[in-house]
């Protein structure tokens, strides 16, 4: 059956700026993201997405005559696999009025231009209470389960052991190795959930590691970082410092002392030496973070929630962020004191005030940072950060004085 995962609009319009840049289901949790996740459970590679029209040049529709619509906000398990399983063509499930999924023809599908557009569909509705990630913190609540899941879908027989003879490890049975892993006098806890490390990945002297943790491909973690677990570092990313319950979604660096806890890092960002982030209030009172889609600071109703930063955004050295501070894409913070809990994408600035980051500048650096890594920049890319820039504008106030 031909997968396809759309984007619904609330939601994905909740989870900016993480999917300004990308599908919801280009989220990264636990070992993988939602699209892989759900690759490796419907056994299949045929999987695209139905996104917003300027993304759809990276991330394209696949059509064929039947098609298995899947909300992309959904995570995979088998109870859910069950029900998908037993859908007929032209049938269409929810839960309490969220379209889940829908089994559509190519004639059907022809008929919308915009996942919006789903939202008019109505079906069957579910018992089942579905793994959804609607808001951020969603994404970190659930990293750890989330490891502990994706570590029963990999292949056994890729699994390697430690060598290392300065290395301790509790709960070895629990500790995950890909080819080309290197490990060196690191302290590895497996005790409380697994220990994932990927392929050509390294872990330096002196890191202290308690799972459930995932590093993604040849990300480093740096010498005495120390990792409290429920977090993921994906793939080519450098960690350090200490950090709690969080993700980083790919090619991005920490690489210092400072601490990161309850956060969402997206790609291609950069965190300065002893940077910061509270995740818990003075009056331990719920923290408020910005919701795009209601255009507003919403109550959380957590007690723990840091820092939410979008793609290609970096802080200064000793950059201090308050509780559930979110920071929009290619935005570049820094200077003394804290910044405003709410920063707008392509911001330059920091707690004195804010100008725009010039388009011009914002692509330089890109390009610059993307090339460190051996990386290019696409014009595919290129073109969405420009989309982006105009599309972003609503946003700099600053702009309007």
């Amino acid at each position: 059956m031909n997968v396809i995962l759309f984007d619904f609009p609330e939601i994905r319009n909740s989870l900016l700026p993480f999917t300004y840049t990308r599908p919801v289901a280009e989220i990264r949790m636990g070992i993988f993201t939602i699209t892989e996740k759900w690759r490796r459970y419907l056994q299949t590679t045929t999987v695209s997405h139905f996104t917003q029209p300027y993304l759809s040049s990276k991330f394209p529709i696949h059509i064929e005559k039947e098609n298995l619509l899947i909300n992309g906000a959904v995570i995979p398990d088998s109870q859910i696999l069950a029900i998908l399983n037993k859908l007929s063509p032209g049938q269409i499930i929810q839960y309490q009025g969220l379209l889940l999924a829908a089994h559509l023809d190519d004639t059907t599908m022809s008929k919308f231009q915009d996942p919006s557009e789903l939202s008019g569909l109505t079906g069957v509705e579910i018992d089942h209470v579905p793994n959804l990630i609607k808001r951020y913190w969603n994404i970190f609540q659930s990293n750890g389960k989330q490891i502990r899941e994706d570590v029963k879908l990999l292949d056994e027989t890729n699994r390697n052991e430690i060598s290392d003879a300065h290395t301790v490890i509790y709960n070895g049975d629990d500790v995950w190795l890909e080819p080309g892993v290197s490990v060196k006098a690191a302290i590895l806890n497996a005790e409380n959930g697994p220990i994932y490390l990927g392929k050509n990945s390294e872990v330096q002297e002196g890191a202290i590691i308690r799972g459930p943790f995932a590093l993604g491909e040849s990300s480093i973690v740096r010498m005495g970082a120390k990792i409290r677990g429920d977090t993921t570092i994906g793939p080519f990313c450098s960690i350090g410092g200490e950090v709690s319950n969080s993700i980083m979604f790919g090619y991005s660096n920490k690489a210092h002392d400072g601490y990161l806890g309850n956060s969402v890092i997206g790609e291609w960002c950069n965190m300065g030496a002893d940077s910061n982030t509270s995740n818990l209030k003075n009056n331990y009172s719920d923290v408020k973070v910005w919701n795009y889609h209601l255009g507003e600071f919403e109550n959380s109703g957590q007690q723990f929630c840091g820092l939410m930063m979008g793609d290609h955004s970096n802080c200064g050295i000793n950059t201090m962020f308050n509780t559930g501070t979110v920071v929009g894409v290619y935005s570049n913070i820094f200077g003394s004191g804290f910044p405003r809990t709410f920063i707008a994408s392509f911001a330059w600035g920091g707690h004195n005030g804010f100008s725009t980051y010039k388009l011009d500048k914002a692509i330089e650096t890109t390009e610059r940072m993307m090339n460190r890594k051996q990386v290019e920049l696409k014009k595919v890319d290129r073109d969405i950060l420009v989309y982006l820039f105009d599309h972003t504008a609503q946003y700099r106030v600053w702009e309007e004085n």
